[in-house]
């Protein structure tokens, strides 16, 4: 049959989507770039860094899902079931690695702050509104 959907796709739950993508892009980029343009200032919220180039491939991995969703957030067309799954397992992934080794102690509890937004971001997705495609579910038909 195709590609189902639950239910139709309204026209405001695409915008909401697309605004959604638009504050992750924004986001990833900006925290991305980060500790690639100014080491010092990372690290003084941070804290000190042993292996800076752990910080540095974070920051590639996270601007290059930013440069994704702001490439689709600026199309009038729906945002790939693809990528919204990438943002929301990227953001659960970070939120959880940040909850992990804040209550070990390994990092500050500034990442915190990082948890709460990513947590923010998943909401966000999940309050957009936008229709599931049924074979994503059930595994194709």
């Amino acid at each position: 049959m195709g590609r189902l959907t639950m239910r139709l796709a309204h026209p405001d739950s695409e915008l909401a989507e697309r605004r959604v993508a638009a504050l992750h892009a924004a986001y990833y980029v900006s925290s991305g770039l980060w500790p690639l343009l100014h080491r010092s200032t990372f690290e003084r919220l941070t804290g000190r860094k042993t292996d800076f180039w752990l910080a540095q491939t974070v920051g590639v991995t996270v601007s290059a899902i930013g440069a994704g969703l702001a490439h689709t957030a600026s199309r009038r067309q729906p945002v790939p079931a693809e990528l919204r799954t990438v943002a929301c397992a990227a953001a659960a992934g970070l939120a959880l690695i940040d909850l992990f080794f804040v209550a070990r102690r390994d990092i500050s509890p500034v990442y915190l702050l990082d948890a709460a937004i990513e947590a923010a971001l998943i909401s966000g997705w999940a309050a957009s509104g936008r229709s599931v495609p049924r074979d994503s579910l059930v595994g194709g038909e």
